[in-house]
């Protein structure tokens, strides 16, 4: 039985009907981008997350590399962000013309290593970027403590984090202002790219705005207060996130289901690190298993064999951001960032998504199991 990394195959047929109906009303209108679903979006996600301004974007590259503009960061300004992530953590700080400064992460559970932000501030630096990553966010608290000792910004990388929750704070409205990102694979993902700007803050939203459509307020067209970008959402990624919106919190459970039965299943293999989810004493904070990840020593050669068993996987990230050649002018090294580095060669993700059946969970448990019993013979 093969099982691919990721298909929303099964879910998106089940939603057809709706959204049909919704990319039906789309094409009526004739409004294709930034148009009324989009707007309507906007005001569905204000509601769901309790922001006050809610931006679509075109895609979450975009709504970082907006947010940090938007916030004011730029041309000589340093942000500090963690050096285990996806590439866009660092390279919409590079975009705006700001140097990326490396934290290393925690080994347990790969949010930045909130005892090393202090260290790493400067008279340069502006900002702080926690990435919550995979299934939790970074220690806010914390984070927030040094941000107000050194009077800086937190701006949050919630790009995986729909849905989770800081003593009832939303992310990426913990801080100054956060991204969310609705990529295919997402925990709520379209069929193609978007991204949503997120903030309780009117003067970020109000330059959000105006940055997404080329610096022109929306009320007066052809006059452009700012140089800005092209990242308007498409209204038929707005209609089918509006529909899949109203099947979020049954997936989310889902998926908190094929992580406990991941975690029944692999407990009891050696070789195998299951997710760890920090203690947070009396915060209120919640896990959303958008990735499962697993670590072993024998990283490679397990992803080799359930290749070749049909099992779909994701190595995060083979390559850490402080040693990308493109930041070599920054001067990292190769065990600079010891925590990192050892997650990159040992990390994998496995297929976590609302079609996943329990059967087909069974197969790659099994399977994992077969590899490290093949491997003490």
């Amino acid at each position: 039985m093969s099982v691919a990394f990721f298909s929303g195959a099964k879910s998106f047929k089940e939603q057809w009907p709706l959204i049909s109906q919704r990319l039906d009303q789309v094409i009526d209108e004739g409004r294709f981008t930034n148009g009324p679903a989009v707007q309507e979006l906007e005001k569905a996600l204000e509601v769901f997350t309790g922001a006050k301004h809610c931006i679509a974007v075109g895609n979450a590259t975009d709504a970082l590399i907006i947010m940090l503009r938007a916030a004011g960061i730029g041309v000589g300004d340093e942000v500090i962000v963690p050096c285990y992530s996806f590439f866009a953590s660092a390279s919409s700080i590079a975009l705006v013309g700001a140097t990326p400064v490396f934290c290393d992460i925690d080994a347990a559970t790969y949010m930045i290593d909130v005892n090393q932000i202090e260290e790493k501030i400067t008279p340069r630096t502006r900002a702080i970027m926690p990435v919550h990553l995979f299934t939790q966010l970074a220690d806010m608290t914390a984070i927030h403590k040094i941000a107000q000792k050194h009077e800086l910004l937190v701006l949050e990388d919630s790009a995986e984090a729909i849905s989770m929750f800081h003593d009832g704070q939303h992310a990426g409205l913990i801080g100054d202002a956060g991204v969310i990102s609705f990529f295919p694979t997402k925990t709520l993902g379209a069929i193609g790219d978007a991204g949503l700007v997120l903030t309780n803050n009117d003067d970020i939203a109000k330059q959000a705005r105006q940055l997404r459509i080329h610096g022109q307020e929306e009320s007066v067209p052809y006059i452009h207060q700012i140089v800005g970008f092209n990242s308007k959402m498409d209204d038929v990624q707005a209609s089918i996130l509006l529909v899949r919106l109203q099947f979020l919190q049954k997936e989310i459970a889902r998926r908190a289901y094929l992580a406990a039965s991941y975690d029944a299943e692999l407990r009891d293999i050696p070789q195998v690190q299951t997710p760890v989810i920090r203690e947070r004493g009396d915060e209120s904070a919640n896990a959303v298993y958008y990735v499962y990840l697993i670590e072993t020593e024998d990283r490679d050669g397990l992803v080799d064999y359930l290749t070749q068993q049909g099992i779909g996987t994701e190595v995060y990230y083979p390559h850490p951001l402080h040693t990308q050649p493109c930041f070599k002018h920054l001067g990292y090294k190769q065990g600079d960032m010891p925590h990192a580095e050892r997650a990159s060669s040992r990390a994998v993700g496995l297929p976590m998504y609302p079609d996943v059946t329990d059967e087909q969970l069974a197969e790659v448990c099994g399977h994992i199991r077969q590899y490290f019993q093949k491997g003490e013979q």
